[in-house]
């Protein structure tokens, strides 16, 4: 049993974020990360601090894995596989029962071949209906997932989308999961994504409409509506 290091002014270090902290290029790293609006991805880094890109993911790895940082695929609407973006993480921790649903989650899906984050997005969808079912009744479905998002901790806000009036966005300003989601991204964000289908789904809108995007915005995850499948209510 190890005994937990006290600082000068009797705080417990966190000896894994202090470790990855231990070196200059680390905590260089992290500051710019921070700085950057929409996250940065390692070739961002590697050219802002002229390190080699292989060097530089390594740095990043480490900042994930101590908590300080989280990655994401970003697409941007770009075609093809996007690059891993990275963010720093949030300091409000989800309610502790999500938490502990999601903790198993990534240990369940651990071990399973195919494609996580489907497999993540049916959970999700399972505990969509089931959240969507103890919250007040609503007319506007788009209205109901924004309540249980908020329940969840992602303070989201509810805006028109920029191709057309029709089209619903909903920005999570915090991402209460962000450890978890460094440990398996793919199957966090398809987490997410599942509970919104699955809310739409209760209150009789289209859920297979939804798609989560990781920092899809600056400073901020994007859920991505159609009027058709989430509501016609007004943005607010």
């Amino acid at each position: 049993m190890k005994t937990p290091r006290i600082g000068p002014s009797g705080e417990t270090i966190d000896t894994p974020r202090h470790r990855a902290l231990g070196t200059a290029s680390r905590a260089t790293i992290l500051l710019l990360v921070r700085d950057a609006a929409g996250g940065l991805t390692a070739a961002d880094v590697a050219a802002r601090t002229g390190q080699h890109l292989s060097t530089t993911r390594a740095h990043l790895d480490r900042l994930v894995e101590a908590g300080l940082l989280v990655k994401a695929r970003a697409s941007g609407g770009a075609p093809g596989r996007p690059a891993w973006r990275y963010r720093a993480t949030a300091t409000d921790p989800a309610p502790a029962p999500y938490r502990a649903l999601a903790a198993a989650l990534l240990q369940h899906l651990a071990p399973v071949g195919g494609d996580v984050r489907d497999a993540a997005a049916r959970v999700g969808q399972d505990w969509g209906r089931q959240l969507a079912a103890t919250t007040a009744t609503r007319e506007d479905p788009v209205e109901a997932v924004t309540t249980v998002l908020h329940g969840l901790g992602f303070d989201p806000w509810r805006r028109p989308g920029p191709t057309s009036g029709a089209d619903i966005e909903i920005h999570l300003r915090t991402c209460p999961f962000l450890e978890l989601a460094g440990r398996n991204p793919d199957a966090m964000c398809g987490l997410h994504a599942g509970v919104v289908r699955g809310v739409l789904e209760h209150h009789g809108a289209g859920g297979d409409t939804a798609a989560l995007e990781p920092f899809g915005a600056p400073e901020a995850c994007v859920v991505r509506l159609s009027a058709a499948g989430g509501g016609q209510g007004r943005p607010r």
